[in-house]
């Protein structure tokens, strides 16, 4: 008496990984995430290893999931994988109060972020 399955909402040559409550602005992640979106796996994941910015560690390892979901969960070739998408979101803020001259106070915003990957396998042109 269980509930029928869900159908999946991604097409059956795509996997997908998504990591949540990322300490770093959106947009700031976008900026990571704008440099792999469209790229084969394997030259995004070269361009994240070796990138300055400090969040690029956090989305390899999103990378890396959503590669391992695609190999194990789905049976995809990962040497054909692509990044279809990359997406980031909002998560909460959070508010800090830091004291100022004159008696005044100014606001510290500590914002979160959610990032989603989407790789697709695509087939390898005829060559």
């Amino acid at each position: 008496m269980s509930k029928t399955a869900r159908p999946r909402s991604l097409a059956d040559n795509e996997a997908k990984a998504v990591a949540r409550m990322l300490r770093v602005s959106p947009q700031k992640l976008n900026l990571v995430a704008q440099l792999i979106r469209g790229k084969k796996v394997q030259t995004a994941l070269a361009d994240l290893e070796f990138s300055r910015k400090r969040i690029a560690r956090d989305v390899r390892k999103c990378l890396q999931s959503a590669i391992a979901n695609a190999e194990n969960n789905h049976d995809l070739d990962i040497d054909d994988l692509v990044v279809s998408q990359a997406h980031v979101g909002k998560a909460l803020v959070i508010k800090r109060f830091v004291p100022r001259g004159r008696g005044r106070s100014g606001k510290i915003l500590k914002p979160f972020s959610h990032l989603t990957i989407v790789v697709r396998q695509v087939e390898a042109a005829a060559s």
